[in-house]
C-alpha cells in the first residue's frame, strides 16, 4: 500500500496533470450566466437580428470581430479597447485598421446588458455570444458558446500585426498560424467557411486577380471590373469573399474554391493541391458537415487562453478598461 506523502505526491501529480490538459478553457462553462443573467441570450440576439436586417453585411463584421480578438493573445475583447493618449489598442494595427466594424453594435448590445444584469458579463464573453448569434441569423448553424472569460486590462497592436493572417499567405504559414494558437488543419478549413459571408476591399485581393494563374479566367475579369488595377484607385471597394451568396451562411464558398473562385490568394492556397484539398472536397459536398465542424472549431477557438478567475476584469464599457 501506498504511503501517505506517496499518495499526496500522485494526487499533486494529477491535478498538475488536469491543469496541463484543461487549462483555462476547462473553467468555461455553458451555464456560466444562468442564475447570474438569465436573461443575457435574448438581449444579446435580438440586437443582433436588429443590425443584422439594417445591413445583411454586419453579420459578418460581427463574427470577424470574435475572429480577431481570439487571435490576438486570447479571446480576452483587447481588439474593443479604444486609442487613448496613454493607451495603444488594437483598432489602428494593420488587419484591423478600416477594416473591423461593428464595435456600435457591440456598444448597444453591452449597454443593454447592464441594464438586465449590470457587471456581470465580460465583453469577451458577449464577442462570442455575438458570433454565434450572427451566424445562426445568416442561416448557419447554432452552438451552446462555453462562458466565463473576462476582459483583458492591456492590448497589444505588436501582435495583432503579426498573429492574424494577412490575405497574403500561403497555406504553411496558415497551417503553422492556427497551429501556433493550438488549432488543427481541420479548424483552419472550416473556420475560413466563414468567408461565405462578408466583403474583401480591392486591395487585399488586386493583386490575386491580376497576377495569380491559378484562377478562373472569367471570375477574375468580373472581378477587375470592380478593381482597378493601379494601387491607389479603388482601394476601398468591395466585393464578395463568397460571390455568389455574401450574406448567406452556407456551403458555397468551398465550391468557389474547387472552382478556382476564391477572392483572396490564402482562400485559395486552401485548394491548390495541398493537404487541406481534401477537406474542402468534403464540405463542398456536405453543408451538414461544414456547419458541424464550424461549430466544433468555433467553440476550440473560444478557448484560447481566455482570462478567468481573479485574472482581467468585467468592463462597463467595452471601449476602455474600468
Amino acid at each position: 500500500m501506498a504511503s501517505p506523502s506517496s499518495f499526496s505526491k500522485a494526487i499533486l501529480t494529477l491535478a498538475c496533470v488536469v491543469l496541463l490538459i484543461g487549462g483555462t478553457s476547462a473553467q468555461l462553462s455553458i451555464f456560466y450566466y444562468t442564475e447570474t443573467c438569465p436573461d443575457l441570450f435574448p438581449t444579446v440576439k435580438s440586437i443582433v437580428q436588429e443590425a443584422i436586417a439594417k445591413e445583411a453585411r454586419m453579420g459578418a463584421s460581427l463574427l470577424r470581430l470574435f475572429f480577431h480578438d481570439c487571435f490576438v493573445n486570447g479571446c480576452d475583447g483587447s481588439n474593443l479597447l479604444d486609442d487613448t493618449p496613454t493607451f495603444t489598442g488594437e483598432k489602428n494595427a494593420a488587419p484591423n485598421r478600416n477594416s473591423l466594424r461593428g464595435f456600435d453594435v457591440v456598444d448597444q448590445i453591452k449597454s443593454a446588458v447592464e441594464e438586465v444584469c449590470p457587471s456581470i458579463v465580460s465583453c469577451a464573453d458577449l464577442l462570442a455570444i455575438i458570433s454565434r448569434d450572427a451566424v445562426e441569423i445568416l442561416g448557419g448553424p447554432g452552438w451552446d458558446v462555453k462562458l466565463g472569460r473576462r476582459d483583458a486590462r492591456t492590448a497589444s497592436q505588436a501582435a495583432a500585426n503579426v498573429s492574424i493572417p494577412p490575405p497574403t499567405n500561403n497555406l504553411s504559414a496558415l497551417i503553422s498560424g492556427f497551429q501556433n494558437h493550438g488549432l488543427s488543419q481541420q479548424d483552419l478549413v472550416a473556420l475560413y467557411g466563414a468567408h461565405t459571408v462578408g466583403q474583401a476591399r480591392c486591395t487585399n485581393f488586386r493583386a490575386r486577380i491580376y497576377n495569380e494563374s491559378n484562377i478562373d479566367s472569367s471570375f477574375a475579369q468580373e472581378m477587375k471590373s470592380n478593381c482597378p488595377s493601379v494601387t491607389g484607385v479603388g482601394d476601398n471597394n468591395l466585393d464578395g469573399l463568397d460571390y455568389q451568396s455574401a450574406t448567406s451562411f452556407d456551403n458555397t464558398y468551398y465550391v468557389n474554391l474547387m472552382r478556382k473562385r476564391g477572392l483572396l490568394h490564402s482562400d485559395q492556397q486552401l485548394f491548390n493541391g495541398g493537404s487541406t484539398d481534401s477537406l474542402i472536397r468534403t464540405y463542398a459536398q456536405s453543408q451538414d458537415t461544414f456547419f458541424k465542424d464550424f461549430a466544433a472549431s468555433m467553440i476550440n477557438m473560444g478557448d484560447i487562453k481566455p482570462l478567468t478567475g481573479s485574472n482581467g476584469e468585467i468592463r462597463k464599457n467595452c471601449r476602455r478598461v474600468n
